[in-house]
Parts: structure tokens; C-alpha cells; sequence
């Protein structure tokens, strides 16, 4: 006899049957989904244990953790503490060097190495071989190094082209990995034949203490810069390059739809600071490069090592201002001032005045009194006619750290040749003052 079952019924007990078997796949199920999960996760170290929340510090509570850092922080061999693990300020104007802490040590550069990038690019386009609309190609090499990794990127798109004008502005406001590559191959061919460009002019540039592998400052074995490297770097980018340089004072940069600002911080917070560059890596820690200019006085300071941005950001403040309070500079000569007079053979005049033809200054730290020591170097006597502005020898002024720097010795008027009757007399007087004496 044929069994009937009302629809109700059926649909119920399909709907049981359906339950039971979803119950029995859902674990496998969700295995599956969470396997590439648990992929992803075992790539990445564990994170760190979240530091308790606490008020934050307030002025007084901040200087005194300041103090204790630098307290414990190591000495430097010039200059005031800090709490850098290397550090290096000089006064561009004098040379004088102001700090100094392990500033010969190899360090890491971090993106401070950008900073010959953007030297190369300078010179190349003083030069004619670039123009600022030139088009370098973006590479898969270039696209690859911000992607996937905590990388500074001015976000060029994989194929795209990008000008040398917008990739300045990447590299030096952006810090971007990605433009200096796509320069390195631009210029070079690629990132191998850029970093040995790079020695080249280290080398040129007088940078001893420096090698370079590539073209951002990316870990690579075997680079490595020291802090009175990079300052002399910088001085050079600024001297070199006055128009150019202008590029390291942009706050931020517009490209591709991302606006991002400059990582120099103290470009809006500290009077005078017009560049250079930040860096940071896991094995350099934080570092800058920065320049300051007020009344004409140019510092220039590296930091490398510290432990955060803040810290960073702090010490570079706080030893701008240090180098411009606790020293000064004194102009000790004129351009155009008399350092000596040189005796004249058969002229019209028997001394010529010697003079500097650029002003000298000297830097003095707070409580030092300016006693420099000048010395004029010369052959003489002068033969006439002499016309003014003649380099004739060197003087050499030891300065109160002890350096000696030497400047041109010029003429400082004309000295006519005496006719044929005078340069008779002038002849028989030294021949008979000569056999007299």
C-alpha cells in the first residue's frame, strides 16, 4: 500500500537532514578558509607586547626623561652630549667643527644615502645631460622595492614614466625607494653601474670614510657612510648647487593623487632649517642631515642612531639651537683688507700692500676669546710692474681650534716700472748699499 507524506513533513525532514550534514562539514570547512590565514600569519613574527597606556608626559615629566637620556648617553669628543650614537655639526661658513661624536665610524646611511642620488641628479642636470622634463621609465625592479614591505614610495605605477623634476621631489619629499631606483636605471642602466658612479664622486668629493651599493640607502652588505661624510656631502650639495637646492625645503609633494609631506619635521618648526634628509632602518635606527641658515651662518649637523622620530626630532631642535647660541662667528679681515706689505723691485713705489681678497671669519664657542694667528706667505721682492690683483702667495691663518687655512694673497694697487734713469739709480743704490753693508 503506497505510503503518503504531507509536503510539510518532507520539507521538514529534509531540512533536518541538511543540518546534520552541514554540522558534519563545518569544521572542515572552516579549516580551509582560515589554512591561508594561518600561512600569512606564521610569515610574520609575533607582534610586540603592547606597552600599558599611561598619561601622557607633561613638560616637566618630558625634560626629565630627556635629562636621564642624556645622562646616560656615551661623551663626545667635541662638543655638547647627545644622546646620538654618532653625531657631527660644523659651521659651513668657518669649517669649525662644533660636535663631534664617533663621527668616523662606518654607520648605516638609511635613506640618507639619497642625498648622492640627488647630487648626481643635480650635477647631470647643471650639466645639460638631463632635463626636468626627461622621462625615466618605471621598472618592475623599481615598482617591486615599495611593495609588499614597509618602504618609503612616491607610488610610480609598474610601466609608467615619471619626469626627472617629479622624481626629485619624490626622492628628497617622499624618500621614495621607488624614485631612486627608476633614477639609478635612468641614469645608469642600472642600480649596480649608479652605486659605482656614486663611489666615484665620494671619492671626488673627498668622502673617505664612505661606500655606497645602491641608490636609496636600502640594507645592502658592505655600505656604510659616517656622519662627517654626510656633512661634507651636504655642504657640497649646497655650495654646488644653490638653485637646486631649494628642492630639500619643499614641505610636501603631490603625485599620482597622494599628497605626502616632507620627513624633515624641522623644515616648519625650526627658524632657518632649509634640508637636507631623514633616514631610518632597523640597523641604523633614526637619523638626519640638516642644514640651518640664520644671518648668513650656515650649520650643518648629522645625527644617526637614535631610537625614535621623536628623539629624532628633539635632538636635531635642540642642537640647532645649541650650535647657534653657544658659538658665534667674527669676521677678523675684510675683503680687500691689508695683511702685509712686500718690497718692490725698480717700481715707481718701493712696497706694494698685500690683501685678502675675501672676508675671513672665525668661529669662537661661548667664552673664548678670537686670537688667530695670520702669517703672509710670499717670494719678494715684487718686480714692477705690478698690477693690482696679482696673486702673489698665500696667508695662512691658524684659527683658535687650531686649524690652519689658507686664503689667496693678492696686490692690492699698481705699481708703475720706473723709468730708465730711476731703475739706474735703483741698481747702483743696491749694489752700493749691498757692498757697503
Amino acid at each position: 500500500m503506497p505510503v503518503s507524506w504531507p509536503i510539510d513533513r518532507l520539507l521538514c525532514f529534509a531540512a533536518v537532514l541538511a543540518m546534520a550534514g552541514t554540522a558534519s562539514l563545518a569544521p572542515e570547512a572552516r579549516a580551509q578558509r582560515q589554512e591561508p590565514a594561518k600561512r600569512t600569519q606564521a610569515q610574520k613574527p609575533p607582534p610586540a607586547p603592547a606597552k600599558p597606556a599611561g598619561k601622557p608626559m607633561g613638560p616637566k615629566q618630558a625634560a626629565a626623561a630627556q635629562a636621564a637620556k642624556l645622562d646616560a648617553a656615551g661623551p663626545s669628543q667635541i662638543g655638547t652630549t647627545t644622546i646620538a650614537r654618532y653625531a657631527y655639526m660644523i659651521d659651513a661658513n668657518t669649517g669649525a667643527v662644533l660636535l663631534a661624536k664617533d663621527a668616523d665610524k662606518p654607520m648605516a646611511p638609511s635613506s640618507m644615502a639619497k642625498m648622492m642620488t640627488t647630487y648626481l641628479l643635480f650635477e647631470d642636470l647643471e650639466s645639460g645631460k638631463l632635463k626636468p622634463e626627461t622621462q625615466f621609465k618605471v621598472s618592475e625592479r623599481a615598482y617591486a622595492i615599495t611593495r609588499g614591505v614597509h618602504s618609503s614610495t612616491m607610488f610610480l605605477e609598474l610601466g609608467a614614466e615619471a619626469s626627472v623634476i617629479d622624481l626629485i621631489q619624490g626622492i628628497i619629499v617622499d624618500s621614495g625607494n621607488d624614485a631612486s631606483v627608476a633614477v639609478a636605471e635612468g641614469m645608469a642602466g642600472n642600480e649596480e653601474a649608479f652605486a659605482d658612479r656614486m663611489n666615484k664622486k665620494a671619492r671626488e668629493l673627498g668622502l673617505k670614510g664612505s661606500v655606497f651599493k645602491n641608490a636609496s640607502g636600502w640594507p645592502a652588505e658592505g655600505q656604510f657612510v659616517t656622519a662627517r661624510d654626510l656633512a661634507t656631502l651636504a655642504e657640497r650639495t649646497v655650495k654646488d648647487f644653490p638653485k637646486l637646492y631649494q628642492h630639500y625645503a619643499q614641505r610636501e609633494f603631490t603625485y599620482n593623487g597622494k599628497t605626502q609631506p616632507n620627513r624633515n619635521l624641522e623644515l616648519k618648526t625650526v627658524p632657518g632649517v632649509d634640508g637636507l634628509k631623514t633616514g631610518h632602518t632597523e640597523e641604523g635606527g633614526f637619523g638626519q642631515t640638516t642644514s640651518a641658515i640664520r644671518d648668513g651662518r650656515r650649520l650643518v649637523l648629522v645625527l644617526n642612531g637614535l631610537e625614535s622620530m621623536a628623539d629624532r626630532a628633539r635632538e636635531t631642535a635642540r642642537l640647532i639651537e645649541w650650535g647657534y647660541r653657544e658659538s658665534s662667528n667674527t669676521t677678523i679681515f675684510r675683503a680687500g683688507d691689508t695683511l702685509a706689505e712686500a718690497p718692490v723691485w725698480l717700481g715707481v713705489q718701493d712696497k706694494v700692500p698685500l690683501v685678502i681678497p675675501t672676508a675671513v671669519q672665525i668661529t669662537t664657542v661661548a667664552g673664548q676669546s678670537a686670537q688667530p694667528r695670520a702669517v703672509a706667505k710670499f717670494d719678494g721682492p715684487l718686480e714692477a710692474p705690478i698690477i693690482k690683483g696679482t696673486k702673489v702667495g698665500t696667508a695662512v691663518i691658524t684659527m683658535p681650534d687650531g686649524r690652519a687655512v689658507e686664503y689667496p694673497l693678492e696686490t692690492g694697487a699698481d705699481v708703475a716700472k720706473l723709468g730708465i734713469v730711476g731703475r739706474l739709480a735703483a741698481t747702483a743704490r743696491h749694489y752700493i748699499l749691498g757692498w757697503l753693508s
